[in-house]
């Protein structure tokens, strides 16, 4: 870099764009299925297909998702909208165009709050990023290359227009994002959000979420922005977070060198953890927007809105900020709880069983998720009920059993499930908190091992602990950890 460009401090602007594939049973304007696994070209019909003549019907389970998120990330409800055709050719658009919403959206100004988390500290820091409009659209199809020629790779393509007509909701953010972190951050509570509204399954994989990112770069403190420079072909929130690094690197060394930023679209390769240009950015006077004809405008009531807005759950924010003001957990520990609405709800069940909320806190997010990581299960399928989690804690904050008999036995409640009570029962694992008993057990270790006796009438403390790992030893782990300590501390005094 220049000395100049190294003086200059730059920052980024980022907004994303994001495509949602919705859940619904059927397309967006026709009754063909939306299956994901079905074979190519089986689930289309002469509407999806643009056939002449044909009407587009919208379905309202479409309608009724884009006004909940617009609820959700509190935007302002169209009372009149209408869809656009978008025109452009691709071999897998077979109307040679789009049906989309250009400048009457369905929903306009919301917002959405993030949450960034500092990896060494665990603290949370909280950022508002504002959302321009959310407009439902349909997806085209998809090209499979197929073929194989040494030099050349693929020799043909085949398209599958399954995927046309399938419903989205497009999401476009203001330029509030600054950094990669935030990008990645914004998209994951994206994913959540329809998730807990049930609309979207989220999954990046499949392609039910997609994210555009447009970033360009300026000196700190003008207000002017940069050039701007689409990147797609993301498929996973660290490769977003990634692709962003590294385009800030790459222009403002371009800046540096005294090279002219294009607006572009470029793609993100994931083997080389490089962008690479794909071609001039269209701008929207390119696509010829103008209203579709085939379809009336929308009118969306009042009455309508509070009626879709009564079915909308308990959001993940407002699931944060109770864990924490009612519950008395961490703004961390909410978090963590909070990222998948069936964890929030396995703990909530837990916790309505009587549970001690830090306690059920901690099992969930340790021993239980590192199960369900390590067999790749969702907690749904989980053997051990949340009535039965409860059901354990309470035996430990009984005395009935020990932490320790506690993590022995859930192995098998975590497989099997079942009645923690009468596993204990079974195995005769009932924590012994008699005084006498374990004063009887106590002093018999201590005749049995002299030596260490003396080892710690000579000064070395640290040798209570071997005597209580004795008794442990001895019990079963049985023994009642705290008082079991108590009694040795005072016969060892006393021997």
């Amino acid at each position: 870099m220049t000395a100049t460009a190294v003086k200059t401090n730059y920052e980024a602007i980022i907004g994303l764009e994001t495509h949602c594939q919705l859940n619904t049973a059927s397309k967006i304007f026709c009754n063909c299925s939306t299956d994901f696994d079905s074979p190519p070209n089986t689930n289309v019909c002469p509407v999806c297909l643009g056939y002449p003549g044909v009407l587009p019907v919208l379905n309202e389970e479409v309608l009724a998702a884009a006004v909940k998120l617009g609820l959700a990330i509190n935007g302002q409800i169209a009372p009149y909208s209408k869809f656009d055709r978008k025109q452009y050719f691709y071999p897998d658009l077979p109307k040679n165009y789009q049906i989309s919403q250009f400048d009457l959206p369905i929903v306009e100004h919301g917002s959405l709050e993030i949450e960034l988390v500092d990896k060494k500290t665990k603290e949370i820091t909280r950022k508002t990023i504002g959302i321009t409009r959310l407009h439902m659209e349909e997806d085209a199809g998809k090209l499979v290359h197929a073929g194989s020629d040494r030099l050349a790779g693929s020799t043909h393509s085949l398209v599958d227009f399954n995927r046309t007509g399938v419903p989205l909701l497009e999401i476009v953010s203001e330029p509030d994002l600054r950094t990669g972190q935030e990008a990645a951050e914004y998209a994951q509570s994206l994913r959540q959000l329809v998730r807990y509204l049930g609309i979207s399954d989220g999954n990046m994989q499949e392609g039910s979420l997609r994210c555009d990112v447009n970033i360009s770069v300026r000196p700190v403190g003008q207000e002017e922005f940069g050039t701007k420079v689409e990147i797609k072909n993301m498929n996973s929130f660290s490769a977003i977070q990634k692709a962003i690094e590294y385009e800030i690197e790459r222009q403002i060394e371009a800046i540096a060198n005294g090279e002219e930023i294009y607006q572009e679209t470029r793609l993100w390769e994931e083997g080389s953890q490089r962008t690479i240009s794909m071609r001039k950015k269209e701008g929207s006077s390119d696509y010829r927007y103008f209203p579709e004809p085939d379809l009336p405008p929308l009118e969306v009531s009042e009455q309508q809105q509070q009626a879709w807005l009564a079915t909308l759950p308990e959001l993940p924010s407002a699931k944060r900020a109770r864990y924490e003001k009612d519950l008395g957990l961490s703004a961390y520990d909410a978090r963590v709880l909070t990222e998948d609405r069936e964890v929030a709800f396995y703990f909530e069940e837990a916790v309505d069983a009587g549970a001690d909320p830090k306690a059920v806190t901690n099992w969930v997010t340790q021993d239980i998720a590192a199960y369900l990581n390590n067999n790749r299960l969702t907690i749904g399928e989980l053997a051990l009920k949340p009535s039965a989690l409860a059901e354990l804690i309470a035996l430990i904050t009984k005395g009935t059993i020990s932490g320790k008999i506690a993590k022995d036995i859930l192995p098998e409640l975590l497989e099997k499930g079942g009645s923690p009570q009468k596993i204990i029962e079974a195995r005769g694992l009932v924590q012994i908190s008699d005084p006498d008993e374990l004063t009887a057990i106590i002093q018999a270790v201590i005749v049995d091992h002299p030596k260490e006796l003396e080892k710690f009438r000579s000064g070395k403390g640290n040798m209570q602990g071997f005597f209580v790992g004795q008794v442990m030893k001895r019990t079963g782990g049985k023994a009642d950890p705290k008082l079991t300590n108590q009694l040795i501390g005072k016969l060892l005094a006393q021997a």
